[in-house]
């Protein structure tokens, strides 16, 4: 929970509802590919606008120390490993489908 927050609740809403999704698509027996890309789409997307977002704030300040720059990195990384994740899902869910036919 700690890390969902962390990584902003609309990026990773979103994400747990495209995953939430996903799992029900696995279980209608539907296409899950596009439904994983989806998800690292916008896990690269929370990330890039965090990113923007904190380099305003960088640029405003005038400079950071370099573990703030760190750790700034580190939670605008949180969305796009949960998109990763809900990606490789997706295939791993494919993958069993192609050996089960």
């Amino acid at each position: 929970m700690n890390y969902f927050m962390m990584g902003g609740p609309l990026f990773m809403s979103i994400l747990t509802l495209i995953l939430i999704l996903l799992i029900g698509a696995a279980i209608l027996k539907k296409e899950v590919k596009e439904i994983g890309l989806l998800a690292l789409a916008f896990g690269f997307l929370g990330q890039l606008i965090g990113l923007m977002g904190a380099f305003e704030g960088i640029e405003a300040m005038g400079g950071v120390s370099q573990s703030v720059l760190a750790g700034g990195l580190k939670v605008s990384s949180i969305t796009s490993i949960y998109g990763m994740l809900i990606y490789s899902i997706g295939l791993i869910i494919q993958v069993i489908r192609r050996f089960m036919k």
